[in-house]
């Protein structure tokens, strides 16, 4: 109660905006993780950002009262991002008219000061619950939480983000703090209904369903009491009504089911939660984004996009080399094509190299089977990082191979084999056994590692690589050097990398 009444004092400090409309049903169609997907995507057609605003139309016509959320990671993933910095996804959104919008983890991949200037030309409102941005250039920019009337229904609204440590570049969110998700989001939906009169509580997130490092959507739910709805973001989940892996309705402290949703990633599909304002109950809905459209996608959006792509469409079409089968996204070649390529590269950079890591999260696109091009290696492989080489010693690599292993395996370059116990309901992954060049790790030897800059200052959870000492460190991001090794090691030969699994249970 200590806490709830603490944050009771902060958050009447906070002006809420108050919109009387009427209707008997609020729907809430929301998108998350779109990561500048402008355009269908290039393998299965799906999504695009003409198409999503034919559906918001659509709805909106038919529908008298509907909000328009999104949960996060709007950007960061294709060439719109890279050469425009976030610019043409603000006018997007602008031109789809988002009620509310909240942060991800890759609005902060450009930094807090890129990320002010690019939002100051948002026309959504923006919220942050457990972010402290007093001290940030984002301060003046967020509201704590939200409330609209709806036919005589108060419902609010809060932004649940996660730790930005561990998850988010060292450097790049200088001025944000951290508060607990679970406290915060307790303490702000205590407040709304307790002191605001709140019908309904509407948390908006991101920090994944139920990821390895928690809290989640899950935990969040579980642990509540004043929460209705959870619009998720992070995980890249796709939750439909009906699957039990992933259920989208879980109990809160007092038995009461939570409606929990995320729509999958890229804008392929639309969520739609439709709130009964009369019995305060919630259903959820997913609308997929497809070639059906296409007839009906008004100039609009493509007469904004129409600018920008010269530019991105030029880099998509310089073929650069040729693979010799499909590399997916997902597949053991592919992540192993990118780690023995940081093994190389890191070997131009310093002698003596053990072996290279990398996290299959930074890889954001497959390659196809033939020609690929010089926007397909840079989009998969978006971020700012740079390869770094380190020496470390075999007791902190242990820390950092469990939490690969936590997350299902990572990338290890060739010569490197990876035993571990899968997570079970009663336990967490281990790792059994690790084989460097034939020999099992030594604790006490240092190893050569390459690495990129991200993961050597504890990236992805992996906190216990900061135990290292810098040997060398490229001077350009992580795709350039890759377009240069393609293009001089792939010249008269087709890539085709190795399959094994090299870390595995």
């Amino acid at each position: 109660m200590r806490n709830i009444i603490k944050s009771a004092i902060f958050f009447a400090g906070t002006l809420a905006c108050v919109l009387p409309v009427s209707a008997d049903k609020l729907v809430i169609l929301h998108t998350n993780d779109t990561h500048s997907m402008i355009d269908p995507d290039d393998k299965d057609n799906l999504g695009g950002v003409a198409r999503r605003k034919v559906i918001v139309d659509s709805v909106r016509a038919a529908e008298e009262h509907v909000l328009l959320i999104d949960a996060g990671d709007a950007v960061q993933g294709t060439l719109y991002f890279n050469l425009f910095g976030g610019e043409l996804e603000q006018k997007l959104m602008n031109a789809l008219d988002y009620d509310l919008r909240i942060l991800g983890n890759h609005e902060f991949d450009n930094g807090v000061d890129s990320l002010a200037a690019v939002l100051r030309h948002a026309d959504s409102k923006f919220l942050a619950t457990n972010y402290d941005l007093s001290e940030s250039p984002l301060a003046d920019m967020f509201s704590k939480y939200d409330i609209r009337n709806y036919d005589g229904r108060k419902i609010g609204f809060i932004a649940i983000n996660l730790e930005p440590a561990g998850m988010i570049a060292e450097g790049n969110y200088d001025g944000v703090k951290y508060l607990d998700a679970i406290e915060s989001a307790n303490s702000a939906a205590w407040w709304l209904k307790n002191i605001e009169g709140v019908d309904a509580v509407v948390a908006i997130t991101h920090v994944g369903y139920d990821p390895t490092t928690p809290p989640g959507d899950v935990d969040i739910a579980k642990n509540s009491s004043d929460i209705d709805v959870i619009i998720g973001g992070h995980s890249h989940d796709l939750i439909k009504p009906g699957d039990e892996e992933m259920p989208y309705r879980v109990k809160n402290r007092q038995g009461r089911d939570i409606l929990v949703t995320q729509v999958g990633k890229s804008g392929k599909n639309i969520g739609k939660v439709a709130i009964d304002l009369e019995n305060l109950t919630a259903d959820y809905t997913t609308i997929p984004v497809d070639s059906r459209l296409d007839s009906r996608v008004t100039p609009e959006i493509p007469d904004l996009i129409r600018p920008y792509r010269q530019g991105v469409d030029s880099l998509m079409n310089h073929a650069i080399a040729k693979t010799a089968v499909e590399l997916p996204q997902s597949s053991p070649a592919l992540l192993n094509f990118c780690t023995d390529a940081v093994l190389d590269m890191g070997n131009q950079l310093a002698k003596g190299i053990d072996f290279a890591i990398l996290n299959k999260g930074g890889i954001r696109r497959g390659l196809p089977k033939g020609n690929i091009t010089e926007g397909q290696i840079i989009t998969m492989l978006p971020f700012d990082n740079r390869i770094e080489v380190m020496d470390i010693k075999g007791k902190d690599l242990m820390p950092t191979f469990t939490q690969m292993a936590r997350t299902d395996g990572n990338g290890v370059s060739r010569g490197v084999e990876i035993v571990y116990s899968p997570k079970t309901a009663t336990s967490d992954a281990e790792v059994k056994s690790v084989v460097i060049n034939g020999k099992p790790i030594d604790p006490e030897k240092t190893y050569r590692v390459a690495t990129i800059d991200y993961l050597a200052n504890g990236g992805d959870y992996m906190t216990s690589l900061t135990n290292h000492t810098t040997v060398a460190k490229s001077t350009d991001t992580l795709y350039k050097d890759l377009l240069k090794y393609i293009k001089s090691t792939y010249k008269k030969r087709k890539i085709n990398p190795d399959d094994s699994v090299r870390m595995h249970p």
